[in-house]
C-alpha cells in the first residue's frame, strides 16, 4: 500500500553559473537519466546545510564556492513510478518531498569533480533551464518545472 508509506525528506540543489545555466549530471546507475544534485536531509540538518553537503558529495564543489540565493517557498512532492516502488530507499518511501535551494557557482569548471565520494554522476554539463526539463526523467518533470519556475527570474 503506497498510501501508507511516507515521503522521504529531501533537498535539491539548482547550481547556476553566472550565465544562468544549470548544472546537471547523468546518473552513473542510469545512463541517459540527467538530474540536478539532490539527497536526503539528515537528522538535525537544515535545508541549506543538507544542500551544501549534498552538493559537495556529488560534485566536489565546496560551500565556499557558492552563494545561497533562494529557497523554494513550499515543499514539492513526487511519487515514485510503480516499477521503482519497493526497489529504492529499501521500500520505505512512496516518493520524496523536497525543498530546493538556488546556489550561484563562484568557481570555475575545474572546481567540479564528480569522481569524489560515491560517484553519483557519470558525466556532467551546464544546461539551460529548458534543456534541463527536456532531459529529466518523466516522473520528476513536474517537480523540475515547479523548481525552475520558482527560480526563473534568477536564471
Amino acid at each position: 500500500m503506497t498510501a501508507d508509506l511516507p515521503y522521504r525528506p529531501c533537498v535539491g540543489v539548482v547550481l547556476a553559473d553566472a550565465k544562468g545555466r544549470v548544472f546537471v549530471g547523468e546518473r552513473a546507475d542510469t545512463p541517459g537519466a540527467w538530474q540536478m544534485p539532490q539527497g536526503g536531509i539528515d537528522q538535525g540538518e537544515t535545508v541549506e546545510i543538507a544542500g551544501l553537503r549534498e552538493l559537495e558529495e556529488e560534485t566536489g564543489v565546496a560551500p565556499a564556492l557558492v552563494e545561497v540565493e533562494a529557497e523554494t517557498p513550499v515543499w514539492i512532492r513526487y511519487d515514485l513510478p510503480p516499477e521503482l516502488l519497493g526497489k529504492v530507499w529499501k521500500g520505505r518511501y512512496r516518493g520524496q518531498e523536497q525543498k530546493w535551494i538556488l546556489l550561484r557557482f563562484q568557481g570555475v569548471d575545474a572546481d567540479i569533480d564528480i569522481t569524489r565520494h560515491h560517484r553519483e554522476f557519470a558525466r556532467w554539463r551546464w544546461s539551460t533551464p529548458d534543456e534541463v526539463l527536456e532531459n529529466i526523467v518523466p516522473f520528476k518533470r513536474d517537480v523540475y518545472r515547479q523548481v525552475l519556475a520558482a527560480f526563473r527570474d534568477r536564471l
